[in-house]
C-alpha cells in the first residue's frame, strides 16, 4: 500500500456522509460543526463557498473544494444571497432557529431540494477522522483548497452522482470507495497546482527510489530498518541514500520512521485498550521503557501522559 493510501485507510473512523443538493437559485446553506474534512462540488450550475469573516470563493461546475473542519462556513449560490438554513448537529434549521420541515424536500435517497429546471447541483461528501494518522492528511491542505474541473476529476463526480440517488445492497460501500476516488484525485490535483504547499514526504513520492523507500517504511513500520537495509531494498549505497531522502523529505530516514512510529502508537494508546508494552511491540520497540523513551523525546510527553481519558 502506498503512502497516501496508508493515510487514508488508518485515518478513516467510519462511514462518511454524502448528500446532494439539487435546487434553483437563490439558495444558501450554513454548515455550523464542520466535519474535520468535506469534500464540496458543483456537479451543475455555480456556487460561492466561505468561512465566517472570509472572502468568498466561486465554485464553477465541476469544480472541487477540500474543506478543513476549521470553522463555520456557507455554500450559497451566490455570496449576495442572503444566510437561509444552518446546518447543525445533522438538522437543518432555518436561521431563525426554526427547523426546516419543507424548504428542501427529499428527492430521492440522499438529495433533496426542488429538483426545477435551472438548478443547482451540490454534492457534499463529510469524512470524519481520527486521531494523529488524520491530522497528518489534514496537514496536506490549507483550509479551503479549490480544484479546477478537469477530465478525471469530473469523470469521477458523475460516476459518484449517478449511484447517490440509488439504494441498492452495498450501496454504502459503494458510496465510500466513490468518495475515496474523489477525494484522491483532488488532493493529487491540488498537490500539483503551483500555489499548493504539500508535505516534503508527498513531494518525495515522486522520487522512484525514495517513494520506495516511504512505501517500505509504511507497510511495516515495526521492522528492525536500517539505513543500510532500506537503502538495499532500493537499490543505493548507504550514503547516497540517506543523502537523498534528507534532501528530499527534509528529515533522515530514520527520524521518519520514528515520528511515524509515534503517530501510530499515540492513536493505538488512544482508541485502544492496548498497553504501553503492546504498543510497543506493534510499532517496533522491544519493551515499554524504550517506546516510553523515544515518545517523550518526539512528543514532549510519556505516552501514559497522552492518552485521552
Amino acid at each position: 500500500m502506498d503512502v497516501l493510501s496508508d493515510l487514508l485507510h488508518r485515518a478513516r473512523a467510519r462511514n462518511a456522509v454524502i448528500r446532494q443538493l439539487i435546487r434553483r437559485p437563490p439558495w444558501s446553506l450554513t454548515y455550523a460543526d464542520a466535519p474535520p474534512l468535506a469534500v464540496v462540488a458543483t456537479l451543475g450550475g455555480h456556487a460561492s463557498i466561505r468561512f465566517d469573516g472570509g472572502e468568498p470563493v466561486r465554485l464553477a461546475a465541476g469544480d472541487i473544494a477540500l474543506v478543513r473542519g476549521t470553522g463555520r462556513y456557507t455554500v450559497a449560490d451566490d455570496p449576495a444571497t442572503p444566510p437561509e438554513v444552518e446546518v447543525r448537529d445533522g438538522r437543518k434549521y432555518f436561521i431563525g432557529g426554526e427547523e426546516v420541515v419543507h424548504a428542501h424536500q427529499n428527492l430521492a435517497p440522499r438529495s433533496y431540494g426542488d429538483g426545477l429546471p435551472g438548478a443547482t447541483v451540490l454534492l457534499r461528501g463529510a469524512y470524519e477522522l481520527r486521531g494523529d494518522v488524520g491530522d497528518r492528511l489534514l496537514d496536506m491542505l490549507p483550509p479551503l483548497a479549490v480544484v479546477p474541473a478537469g477530465p478525471r476529476t469530473r469523470a469521477a463526480l458523475d460516476l459518484l452522482a449517478a449511484e447517490i440517488a440509488h439504494d441498492e445492497p452495498g450501496q454504502d460501500a459503494v458510496l465510500d470507495r466513490l468518495l475515496d476516488l474523489v477525494l484522491v484525485l483532488a488532493l493529487r490535483a491540488w498537490c500539483a497546482r503551483p500555489e499548493a504547499t504539500s508535505p516534503a514526504w508527498y513531494r518525495a513520492l515522486g522520487d522512484a527510489a525514495i517513494g520506495e523507500a516511504l512505501r517500505l517504511l509504511h507497510a511495516d513500520p515495526a521492522h528492525p530498518w536500517t539505513v543500510a537495509g532500506l537503502a538495499a531494498k532500493v537499490g543505493m549505497s548507504r550514503a547516497a541514500f540517506s543523502a537523498r531522502f534528507t534532501g528530499l523529505v527534509g528529515e533522515p530516514p530514520l527520524t521518519y520512521l520514528t515520528g511515524w512510529r509515534m503517530t501510530l502508537g499515540a492513536d493505538l494508546l488512544r482508541d485502544t485498550e492496548a498497553t504501553v508494552a503492546t504498543v510497543a511491540r506493534e510499532v517496533g520497540y522491544e519493551n515499554a521503557f524504550a517506546f516510553s523513551v523515544a515518545f517523550k523525546r518526539v512528543r514532549g510527553a510519556s505516552p501514559s501522559a497522552s492518552v485521552i481519558p
